[in-house]
C-alpha cells in the first residue's frame, strides 16, 4: 500500500523532474527531511513505516534503532530497496531490508546496545513516494544499558541535533499517550531548534494502551499543552501484531475503527489517524513546492527567454535545403565583414569592456610601440662620436682637413636611415599578427561549419600576406627614396650656419617638445598619470608602496593618492635614462628602473629607482609615455676593435667638426623620425588594413563560390549538429517544465500556518546534575542543546561524502574506553 496523501502531487512532480532531466537540468525543489524524534519504545518507526506505506524497520524492546538511518525515497517504477554500504545490489524482499538494518547495526555498534552516530543509508525506490528524505533516529534514553556510555543521554540529543536544526526538516515530535507530556523529550528537544514550532508536529502515540477511563482529548483538541501545528493520534501495531506478520493495511483498519468508535476520539476521527498525518505531511510538502515555485519559475522563465531566438532560428533551418544554405552562406559573410569593420574602426554596440579590440590594438602599436621601437635604434652618444670621427679623418685621408667635410655627414645620415628598415618591418609584422588574430575573433562564429571556416581563414589570411609583402616593399622603396637624396635644403634643416656645438641641447628639447605641442609651457604638460609600485625601498625603510605617479615634460612626481594632495616626491628628468628589470621568480610585477646618467642619486640615497607595473601592456605604455618626455632608454655599448678612445681629441679643429656633424646628424634625423612616424601607420592602413577591408567585404565571397563546393562548405558539424538538436529539445522542456508548475499553482493550494500559541510550558531540554555529583560544588545547569551536532574523531577513516550529501560508511571506529565529555544526566527530584 502507498501513501495516497501524496498520489496527487507525485505525477505532477515527476513530470517536472522528468521534463527537466531530459535536458540534463535538476529540479531544485528541495523537498524538506522529515525527522521522527521522540524516547524509547515510543513507536517512531512504526510511524515512519506507516508512511512509506511498507514493513521493513527492526522491533524489539528497549532501544532497537542505534544508529541514525537516513532514508530516501526515490520515485521509480519499480519498487525495490538499496543501501549505499551494498552499492550495486537491489532488494526487492522488505524482510531481507530489516536483516539487512540488524547486521549493519551490529557491525558497528555490537550486540550489547551499543550506539553510534554513523548513519545508514538506505534508498526505496518506489512508485508510490515523492524524492524526499525521512530519518529515523535512535530513541532518547537517561541510563546507559550494556556497552552504553555514561552520557549516552547527551550523545543522544547531539545526534538528533545534527538532522533536526536544519531549516528544511520536519520534526514529528513523537510521545507516548501513557506518558507525562509535559515531560515530552521530543518537544523540548524540538522547541530548542524550532521555538516559533513552525515546523514541529506533536504524534500521540499508544492512545489504546492508555489506562481506563483516562484519555488524551483535551491535548488531541490542542486545548491542554498546545502546541502551534497541533497533535495527530495514531494507534500502532502492536509487538503482538507485529510478531503476527499483522500487514499495515490491516493495522490502518484497525486503527480507524478504533478512532471511530472510542467516544471521547470519535468527534474528531477524520483528523487523527496516519492517512491524516500522511495528509498533513503532504500539505507541508505542497506549501513548501509552493513557496519554492515562483523563483523557479522565474529561473526557468529567464532560461527560456535566452533560447527563444535561437530556437526560433533552429526550427526554420532545414539543412538540406540548398537555397536555405547559399542564403545562410551569405549571410554569414555579410556578418563576417560587418564584425570585422566593428572590431577595426570601432563601434558603439556591444563594446567590449574586458580586452581591447583589434583596432584598439593597433592604435597602441602606432603610437606607442613604433616610436618606442625607433628610439631603441638611436645610438648612444660616445658611439655616433666615434663613427663620425673615423669618418671625417677617412675622408681627408693623409691631408690635414682645412673644412668639415660634407660627405661625412651625408654617410653618417645614409647609415642612420638604414638602421630604420629594422623596426619598420617589425612594425609591418606587428600589425599583420594583429590583423590575423582579429579575423580569427570573427571567424570563429563560423565554427558552426568547419570546411566553411577553414576556407575563410585560409583565404583571408592568404590574402593579408599578400598586403603584407606588398606593404613591406613600399616601406623599403620609403626608406631607400629617403637615401637615395639628402635635402640640406629642408626647412626644420638648421644647416651649417647654425651648427653649433651649444645648439644641441636646445635641438633635442625641441624635438621632445614637438611631441607636446608648442602652446603650453612644457612644466605644465601632463604627459600621463597612473599607479606605480616603488619596488626597490628596503624593508627597514617602509618597503614596497603603491603610488600616484604624474609624468609631465619637465619631472616625474609621485603623491600617496589619486587626489594629488599630498605630494611625495618630484623627480626632475635632466639627464635620466630608463632600463629594463628582469622580473623576479616570485614576482608577478613588470619592472623598469630610471637612473641618471651621471651617477647622481634619483631618490634619497638610492641611485636609480625601480618602477613596478601589473602588466606588459602597462610597462610599454610607462616606456611609451617617458620616451615622450624625453626619457630615453640605456644603451650599453664596447668598443671592441682596439681603435683607442678617439673622443679624447687633440685637434681642436677635428672637435669642432666632429659637434657640427653631430649638430647636423641629429637635426636632419628629427626630420626623418618624424616623417617616418608619420608615413608608416598611413602607408599600412592603407596597403593593408584597408585593402583586407575591402576584401572581406566585396571579394571574399566571390572566391568562396569558386571554389564550386558552396553546398559542401554549408555542411553542418556534428557538434553544431547536436546542439542544434539540444537547444530545441531544451527549449521544449523547459516550456513543458512551466506547464506542469502552472498546473501545480492551479491544482493545488497553501494553507496558512496556524497561529502563534503559548508554548511555554515546555520547559528546556536541559536536566540539572544531580546533587551528588560533584562532593561540596553547587549544582550546575546544563545549557541548551548545541545546535552544531559533535562529530565524533575515529582513529581509522569512517566515512566519506556521497553525491547526495549522505555519508556512506567505509570503515569501523575504534571501541576503545570511551571518556564521557559530560556529567552523567541528572536524577529528577523526589518529592
Amino acid at each position: 500500500m502507498g501513501n495516497r496523501g501524496m498520489e496527487e502531487l507525485i505525477p505532477l512532480v515527476n513530470r517536472l523532474q522528468d521534463a527537466l532531466s531530459s535536458v540534463g537540468q535538476s529540479c531544485s525543489l528541495h523537498l524538506p527531511q522529515i525527522a521522527v524524534v521522540g524516547g524509547q519504545s515510543a513507536g517512531k518507526s512504526s510511524v515512519l513505516e506507516n508512511f512509506v506505506g511498507r514493513d521493513f524497520l527492526p522491533r524489539g524492546s528497549g532501544i532497537v534503532t542505534r544508529r541514525p538511518l537516513i532514508l530516501q525515497l526515490l520515485s521509480a517504477t519499480m519498487e525495490y530497496g538499496e543501501f549505499l554500504h551494498c552499492k550495486g545490489k537491489k532488494f526487492t524482499d522488505f524482510d531481507e531490508i530489516r536483516k539487512e538494518i540488524e547486521t549493519e547495526t551490529c557491525r558497528l555498534t555490537g550486540s550489547n546496545k551499543g550506539i553510534s552516530p554513523v548513519p545508514i543509508n538506505l534508498r526505496i525506490h518506489s512508485p508510490h513516494v515523492l524524492n524526499l528524505t525521512l530519518v529515523d533516529l535512535p530513541g532518547i534514553t537517561k541510563v546507559p544499558v550494556g556497552d552504553q556510555p555514561a552520557d549516552i543521554e547527551y550523545q543522544i540529543r547531539d545526534m538528533i541535533m545534527q538532522y533536526i536544526c536544519k531549516e528544511n526538516c520536519l520534526i514529528l515530535a513523537v510521545t507516548p499517550a501513557n506518558t507525562d507530556l509535559a515531560n515530552s523529550d521530543a518537544l523540548k528537544l524540538a522547541k530548542d531548534v524550532d521555538p516559533q514550532g513552525q515546523r514541529t508536529i506533536g504524534v500521540i502515540t499508544k492512545l489504546d494502551l492508555m489506562d481506563e477511563g483516562t484519555d488524551a482529548r483535551e491535548i488531541l483538541e490542542n486545548r491542554l499543552l498546545p502546541l502551534r501545528r497541533g497533535y495527530i493520534g495514531v494507534v500502532n501495531r502492536s509487538q503482538k501484531d507485529i510478531d503476527g506478520k499483522k500487514d499495515i493495511k490491516a493495522a490502518l483498519l484497525a486503527e480507524e475503527k478504533f478512532f471511530l468508535s472510542h467516544p471521547a476520539y470519535k468527534h474528531m476521527a477524520e483528523r487523527m489517524g496516519t492517512p491524516y498525518l500522511q495528509r498533513a505531511l503532504n500539505q507541508q510538502l505542497t506549501n513548501h513546492i509552493r513557496d519554492t515555485l515562483p523563483a523557479f519559475r522565474s529561473h526557468l522563465q529567464s532560461q527560456l527567454l535566452s533560447l527563444n531566438k535561437e530556437a526560433e532560428q533552429y526550427r526554420q533551418y532545414s539543412p538540406d535545403d540548398p537555397a536555405r544554405r547559399t542564403k545562410t552562406l551569405l549571410q554569414l559573410v555579410q556578418h563576417l565583414a560587418v564584425d570585422f569593420e566593428k572590431l577595426i574602426e570601432g563601434s558603439g554596440d556591444k563594446v567590449d569592456t574586458v580586452n581591447l579590440s583589434g583596432g584598439a590594438r593597433i592604435n597602441r602599436i602606432f603610437h606607442e610601440y613604433f616610436p618606442y621601437e625607433l628610439v631603441k635604434i638611436e645610438s648612444d652618444e660616445r658611439k655616433m662620436r666615434r663613427e663620425i670621427n673615423y669618418a671625417i679623418r677617412n675622408i681627408h685621408g693623409v691631408r690635414t682637413g682645412l673644412f668639415t667635410p660634407d660627405m661625412a655627414f651625408e654617410a653618417i645620415v645614409k647609415k642612420e636611415i638604414s638602421r630604420l628598415k629594422g623596426p619598420c618591418i617589425k612594425f609591418i609584422d606587428m600589425v599583420s599578427q594583429e590583423l590575423i588574430n582579429t579575423v580569427y575573433q570573427c571567424i570563429n562564429k563560423l565554427s558552426s561549419f568547419p570546411k566553411l571556416r577553414d576556407e575563410t581563414e585560409r583565404i583571408v589570411t592568404a590574402e593579408i600576406r599578400e598586403q603584407e609583402s606588398k606593404c613591406r616593399d613600399q616601406v623599403l622603396l620609403l626608406i631607400d627614396i629617403q637615401l637615395a637624396y639628402i635635402n640640406t635644403k629642408h626647412e626644420d634643416f638648421i644647416g651649417f650656419t647654425n651648427a653649433q656645438p651649444t645648439h644641441n641641447n636646445q635641438s633635442n628639447k625641441t624635438v621632445v617638445a614637438g611631441n607636446q605641442g608648442v602652446a603650453t609651457p612644457s612644466s605644465l604638460i601632463v604627459i600621463r598619470k597612473g599607479w606605480l609600485t616603488i619596488s626597490n625601498i628596503g624593508i627597514m625603510k617602509g618597503g614596497a608602496k603603491e603610488y600616484w605617479f604624474i609624468l609631465t615634460a619637465e619631472s616625474l612626481s609621485w603623491f600617496r593618492d589619486d587626489e594629488e594632495k599630498e605630494k611625495k616626491y618630484m623627480l626632475p628628468l635632466d639627464n635620466l635614462k630608463l632600463r629594463d628589470v628582469e622580473k623576479g621568480f616570485m614576482s608577478s610585477k613588470f619592472v623598469f628602473a630610471v637612473f641618471n646618467t651621471e651617477s647622481r642619486n634619483v631618490y634619497k640615497d638610492y641611485k636609480c629607482l625601480e618602477l613596478a607595473c601589473n602588466s606588459q601592456e602597462e610597462l610599454d605604455s610607462w616606456k611609451s609615455s617617458l620616451l615622450r618626455a624625453g626619457v630615453y632608454p640605456e644603451k650599453v655599448t664596447v668598443d671592441g676593435q682596439g681603435n683607442g678612445s678617439p673622443e679624447n681629441f687633440t685637434d681642436p679643429q677635428l672637435e669642432r667638426q666632429v659637434e657640427t656633424i653631430r649638430n647636423l646628424v641629429d637635426s636632419y634625423m628629427s626630420i626623418i623620425y618624424k616623417t617616418v612616424r608619420d608615413l608608416m601607420p598611413k602607408t599600412i592602413m592603407h596597403l593593408i588594413i584597408n585593402s583586407v577591408k575591402e576584401f572581406i567585404s566585396s571579394e571574399l565571397l566571390a572566391q568562396l563560390y569558386a571554389l564550386g563546393e558552396c553546398s559542401a562548405l554549408m555542411d553542418e558539424s556534428p557538434e553544431q549538429q547536436r546542439h542544434r538538436e539540444e537547444v530545441l529539445r531544451k527549449h521544449a522542456a523547459l516550456k513543458e517544465a512551466l506547464a506542469v508548475i502552472g498546473e501545480i499553482s492551479t491544482s493545488t493550494c497553501t494553507t496558512p500556518l496556524p497561529p502563534p500559541v503559548d508554548s511555554s510550558w515546555i520547559q528546556p531540554s536541559s536536566p540539572t546534575l544531580p546533587k551528588n555529583s560533584l562532593t561540596g560544588a553547587r549544582p550546575m545547569i546544563r545549557g541548551h542543546a548545541p545546535p552544531v551536532p559533535r562529530v565524533p574523531t575515529p582513529t581509522r577513516p569512517t566515512a566519506f561524502q556521497s553525491a547526495d550529501g549522505l555519508q556512506q560508511l567505509t570503515g569501523q571506529p575504534s571501541r576503545g574506553p570511551f571518556v564521557p565529555r559530560r556529567q552523567p544526566p541528572a536524577i529528577p527530584n523526589v518529592k
